[in-house]
């Protein structure tokens, strides 16, 4: 199976009182999402399903992540992938659609570079996951603790979004 992390593009700041989970993409976020997820295109990701966080940002990004990449069926959401949730509640949502041949999750840090570090059991691994970048790992086998295979990761620098 090929999982993809895509991180939410740039949003709105937080304005004290309001709700984080409201905060709408930008216009920038939503160009250099744009950006990155071409490229993917151009790499031929095609995914058999997509997962977001519930969150506004987040389900934008998938809509975004949608059109681009040509998904026509139900964008599923989670709160597995929200900000505060945990890198084995997320490997626990890849093993429940372990039937698809790919899956892009849409979601948040710290949560997305917890999740690679998990995914590639490799606990001390830091990376770093900019606004609108997408991650690769692939997987054979869905054990109770994961390991996986990194193959990519596309920040916004290198699809041409700055």
């Amino acid at each position: 199976m090929e999982v993809y992390l895509l991180r939410h593009g740039i949003a709105e700041e937080g304005l004290s009182g309001g709700s984080d989970s409201m905060r709408a993409l930008v216009p920038e976020g939503r160009r250099k999402l744009r950006d990155v997820l071409k490229v993917a295109k151009a790499a031929r990701v095609k995914p058999g399903l997509i997962v977001s966080s519930p969150y506004r940002r987040a389900r934008q990004s998938a809509e975004i992540a949608a059109d681009v990449l040509g998904y026509t069926k139900q964008i599923i959401e989670s709160e597995t992938l929200l900000p505060s949730g945990s890198p084995a509640a997320v490997w626990d949502e890849i093993r429940a659609h372990r039937d698809e041949e790919s899956i892009l999750l849409v979601g948040h840090e710290p949560l997305f570079s917890q999740t690679t570090a998990h995914l590639l059991a490799s606990p001390a691994m830091q990376v770093e996951f900019k606004k609108g970048a997408l991650l690769r790992i692939d997987f054979d086998q869905f054990p109770p603790s994961p390991r996986g295979w990194l193959r990519w990761m596309l920040p916004p620098r290198l699809a041409g979004a700055d």
